[in-house]
């Protein structure tokens, strides 16, 4: 089942919405069924389970407890 995103030409309000066969898309703002379908970027899944190196804000493997990793210029692991 895929998500679409929507724009509503009665409101301007963009929303995401997961379409069922036979489902009615509406408006969550405004009840609108004048819409929009978006061109969104698809989202790929890998079925890689490690993360590739580097991939924190501060250039380190390990995630910080609290994002984000760093505070102003300084990362949160050298505090």
């Amino acid at each position: 089942m895929p998500i679409y995103e929507y724009r509503c030409r009665d409101c301007n309000v963009t929303f995401e919405m997961l379409v069922r066969a036979g489902t009615a898309i509406a408006c969550p703002h405004c009840g609108s069924s004048s819409l929009d379908k978006l061109l969104s970027a698809p989202v790929m899944l890998s079925g890689q389970t490690a993360r590739q190196a580097g991939r924190t804000c501060c250039g380190r493997e390990e995630r910080c407890d609290t994002p984000p990793c760093s505070v102003g210029e300084t990362c949160r692991h050298e505090l």
